[in-house]
């Protein structure tokens, strides 16, 4: 062998030995590609998750704090409702003694009626409904007890009268009636 011969075979050596070190390195690199990938599809998974679960929350806020506001408009106007109930009863009460000297007071009378015909109006235009239950069954989340009487003609707990009358505002109790029931 010459020297020309022995460079070849040192250069093919050399060769050899480059492609098994990229073989090995390019086995390393893509094991960790593959390792990389799969930590990536991970972490995108994981966000993804909770991107659709911070979604999910925020569309429920969204809601409640809807019907929140829905509620608080709805029931906005209940002190201001309760303060007018005073006048309704006033009115009431003014009617009921001009009834007794309906010659003397006839168009007082009158001016009254219209009046709390036109605080009627309101009340419903508003939600505001009176509720009567004379002649029913006392109901605890209605009516407060002021009295109870004997009644021969009536059955325990029925109410016989009332003092002062009871309203709703959209369903939901603005004021109890307070009433006189049989005992």
């Amino acid at each position: 062998m010459d020297a020309k011969d022995n460079k070849i075979d040192e250069d093919e050596a050399l060769d050899l030995n480059e492609e098994e070190t990229s073989e090995e390195a390019t086995e390393e690199t893509s094991e960790e590609v593959v390792a990389e990938e799969g930590k990536l599809e991970q972490d995108f998974a994981k966000l993804k998750d909770d991107y659709i679960r911070l979604y999910a929350e925020m569309d429920n806020m969204k809601k409640r704090t809807q019907a929140e506001n829905e509620k608080t408009i709805k029931f906005a106007i209940s002190s201001f409702a309760k303060e007018l109930l005073g006048v309704a009863d006033n009115l009431e009460r003014a009617i009921a003694a001009m009834s007794e000297n309906k010659d003397s007071c006839e168009d007082l009378l009158k001016g009254v009626e219209l009046t709390q015909n036109e605080l009627t109006k309101v009340f419903e235009k508003f939600g505001i409904k009176r509720f009567n239950h004379i002649g029913k069954k006392f109901d605890p989340n209605f009516e407060r007890v002021v009295q109870e009487v004997d009644s021969p003609d009536a059955e325990s707990g029925t109410i016989l009268s009332e003092l002062q009358s009871g309203y709703t505002i959209h369903e939901r109790i603005l004021r109890e009636a307070m009433v006189i029931v049989a005992r």
